[in-house]
């Protein structure tokens, strides 16, 4: 159902069914890791005109892992990340 890159790739799905009979299948929760127990390839330091995708691609090789950038500081909005000049990101060593 998912790319094996994506954040969903390794969830569950359920089914459920509805009051007249239609099953409905999904895609179980995905709960976030605790970011400081992954472990960190390195550390980048943000300046001006950083944008996620760009350090992501920088430094993964791929800006769609955008979302393992994100686990790995305990960030919910991928923008916090780049917003402040200086502040330092946790790149995690790739989970896939």
């Amino acid at each position: 159902m998912f790319d094996h890159t994506s954040r969903y790739y390794n969830l569950d799905t359920a089914k459920f069914t509805t009051p007249d009979g239609r099953k409905i299948a999904y895609t179980r929760r995905r709960f976030l890791p605790q970011g400081n127990s992954l472990p960190v390839l390195e550390e980048v330091v943000v300046k001006q005109g950083d944008r996620l995708d760009l350090i992501t691609a920088q430094s993964l090789g791929d800006p769609e892992q955008f979302w393992q950038v994100c686990d790995a500081n305990n960030a919910m909005h991928p923008d916090s990340l780049t917003a402040e000049l200086g502040q330092r990101i946790r790149i995690p060593v790739p989970q896939i």
